[in-house]
């Protein structure tokens, strides 16, 4: 009894020392462990929590497609002109040869070479005609974003630009952001930073000009959607209050909705001119450049796994808490006691594992929760199955103080604590729950 006891304390205060000392960093990385062992009345045995893997450079896993296919340059051979000396044309895109060509796949290799390599469209041959270009990022897979989505511009910032999303693959889109030096009469839309924003209107889709706007384009060369921003519109201006955030990701469907993604969409509706009017004789200053493109996420495995694998290029979450599915999106086949459910960053810090049970659990699946049957006396609930009670206390509930079934009960001199009831509301239904159970 006594290595009983002294091995429930040290398992205690292990867990108050860590939670003391752990640091919540301004990501989403402290959900890092699904599962632990831990010591109850029925022996050793496994505490669930909620998990994600950590956050990553996610351009590692995507695929690129460019629309127009053949909008790349190089093929024929082109000669370029400097966009602030259209006299300086000695700039040369030719697909092949390696040196002087630049491809797609130059938008998301190592950043700090010299010279710097990148993507590069074709001219304005056709103006007025618009000159535009998609480039589709897919993952095949949901992801999270953890970070600002940053766009480099080695052209000057587009004039025209929209950032859009997908939830399903690409099958439809919806706009993330417009960017124009001038919305109203790019997209009829007033002008907006991510600084007018507000909790109630952070699911708003803005037009900025804050990124189009200048001809200083040799050293400004950043296009940002700004995830912290929003983020921090919960968890204030240096993300420390994440546990606000993590609330509202539960409660708001939406809201996790709106930083979800399958897959991203940048359209680019009309390139830097760096001046009012367009010099029709030297067409080939316009065109555009991308350098460097930054999208930081995670896999989206519905805080039911701590890792997700890229193979046979493919990325999957490795699923927890008896889940399955590249998203762990359902149970596993003889875990079905209880209809799937997504975990719960909530409470704070381990959240709720919301586990699939098996199905021969039994009739009462729940006997525990946080709203109508929540444990007494300070028993936390594991995963809706159990009350994991006080050593003080036992019952279904934690309701019946131990010391009832000592010699002389509660009332004996050495308990020390008078005899407690649960409330007459949870009579009947710990009757029916206990029959149930038995």
């Amino acid at each position: 009894m006594h290595l009983y006891l002294a091995l429930t304390l040290q398992v205690l205060w292990t867990g108050v020392c860590q939670a003391a000392m752990q640091h919540y960093p301004a990501t989403w990385g402290h959900y890092d462990v699904c599962k632990s062992q831990v010591y109850s009345d029925e022996g050793l045995t496994w505490d669930y929590m909620a998990c994600q893997p950590e956050a990553a450079d996610m351009t590692k896993y995507l695929k690129v497609m460019l629309d127009p296919p053949n909008i790349t340059c190089g093929n024929p051979p082109e000669t370029y002109c400097a966009l602030e000396n259209p006299y300086m044309c000695n700039n040369e895109c030719d697909a092949s040869t390696e040196e002087l060509a630049h491809p797609p796949e130059l938008m998301f290799d190592i950043e700090g070479r010299n010279p710097t390599t990148f993507w590069q469209s074709t001219s304005w041959k056709r103006y007025p005609k618009a000159l535009l270009v998609n480039i589709t990022l897919s993952w095949n897979k949901t992801i999270e974003l953890t970070d600002d989505i940053v766009l480099t511009f080695e052209s000057g910032r587009p004039e025209q630009m929209v950032l859009e999303k997908s939830l399903d693959y690409g099958r439809t889109w919806q706009p993330y952001q417009f960017y124009a030096t001038d919305c109203l009469d790019a997209f009829t839309m007033e002008p907006k930073t991510v600084q007018d924003l507000t909790q109630h209107t952070l699911l708003d889709i803005i037009c900025t000009e804050d990124y189009s706007r200048g001809y200083v384009w040799k050293y400004d060369k950043t296009v940002r959607f700004e995830i912290k921003d929003r983020f921090a519109l919960f968890a204030g201006p240096r993300l420390h209050n994440m546990a606000s955030l993590y609330g509202q990701l539960d409660t708001t469907k939406n809201l996790r909705d709106f930083f979800t993604i399958t897959d991203l969409r940048i359209r680019l509706l009309r390139p830097a001119t760096g001046a009012t009017m367009v010099d029709e004789n030297n067409l080939s200053r316009y065109f555009y450049a991308i350098s460097d493109i930054k999208v930081q996420g995670r896999c989206k495995c519905n805080l039911h796994a701590n890792s997700c694998v890229f193979d046979k290029e493919k990325l999957s979450c490795e699923c927890e808490h008896n889940t399955t599915g590249p998203d762990c999106g359902r149970c596993k086949r003889n875990y079905q006691g209880r209809a799937w459910s997504a975990g719960s960053y909530l409470p704070i810090p381990k959240g709720t594992a919301n586990i699939c049970i098996p199905n021969n659990i039994g009739p009462v699946t729940r006997v525990c929760d946080n709203e109508l049957m929540r444990c007494q006396n300070g028993g936390v609930c594991i995963s809706n199955v159990r009350c994991n009670c006080p050593s003080a206390y036992t019952g279904l509930l934690c309701e019946k103080p131990r010391c009832e079934s000592g010699l002389g009960g509660c009332r004996g001199a050495d308990s020390g604590q008078p005899p407690l009831r649960p409330p007459s509301s949870f009579g009947p239904l710990l009757l029916l729950l206990g029959s149930a159970l038995l």
